[in-house]
This record gives C-alpha cells, structure tokens and sequence, in this order.
C-alpha cells in the first residue's frame, strides 16, 4: 500500500508544526519519495539527530507503507 504525498507531509507537519516541508515523488509509484524538510527545531542537532525527527514523525510507516524516503534536513536561514 502507498502512501500518498500529502499524507506523507501532514505527518512531518504534525510532529514539527513550524516545517517547511517539500515532497517529491521520484518514481510517479507513490512508494518512493524525496524529502526536504527545513525546521527550527533542527538547530544544533546533527543531521543523523534530525532525520530521526523526521522518521519518528512517520511513525513506524517507513519499511511498509512507505517504502523509501530521500531525506534531506536544514535549519532555517
């Protein structure tokens, strides 16, 4: 089952309310997606700490609803 682009972004959005979030569908399959994700609450978190921000927001759905995620993480300017 896919996950769908929006679904994928109001999770991001629940879990960091101040996101600014950009979602790409790479493969037109709904399975496999880029993210860009720009937060706040980045700030002075490695990049290994801020993905799993990001992943934790998906709630366990990467591996099954969600195949594959090409994340990328920044702070705002």
């Amino acid at each position: 089952m896919a996950m769908a682009a929006t679904e994928i972004e109001a999770l991001i959005r629940a879990a960091l309310p101040d996101a600014a979030v950009t979602i790409t569908d790479l493969a037109g399959d709904g399975d496999h997606y880029s993210a860009h994700v720009v937060s706040a609450a980045f700030v002075g978190k490695p990049r290994v700490a801020q993905h799993k921000l990001v992943y934790a927001a998906l709630g366990g759905r990467m591996g099954g609803a969600l195949h594959a995620l090409q994340l990328t993480t920044a702070v705002p300017n």
